[in-house]
């Protein structure tokens, strides 16, 4: 595998792990753990950056190039986990935000 199915694979595994990151964040908060969900968050935005620097990298060689590539579903597919993964995100520290009012609260 080379090219761009390799850059997707790249785009497609560090997205997801940010998407989990994202996701257990939300579960460690409900939990009343913020210190490990912002942890969560770090490290899942560190995995999103380089999904990202993937997917700029595959910008940057078609602009260099002059040219459209052809678009293939994978490359379709890294694109919607790379959005998808930066929606969780909003949608994680939303959650957060609201399991830290509750425990406010409910002191």
């Amino acid at each position: 595998m080379e090219g761009l199915e390799l850059t997707a694979f790249q785009i497609i595994s560090a997205v997801g792990t940010a998407r989990s990151s994202y996701i257990e964040a939300i579960q460690k908060a409900k939990e009343g753990k913020f210190d490990e969900a912002e942890q969560l968050i770090k490290e899942g935005d560190e995995m999103f950056v380089e999904g990202h620097h993937a997917h700029a990298g595959l910008l940057e060689i078609e602009a260099n190039q002059g040219q459209g590539s052809a678009v293939s579903l994978i490359i379709l597919h890294a694109e919607d986990q790379l959005m998808s993964a930066e929606g969780f995100k909003t949608i994680a520290l939303e959650f957060i935000d609201l399991y830290k009012r509750l425990v406010k609260l409910e002191k």
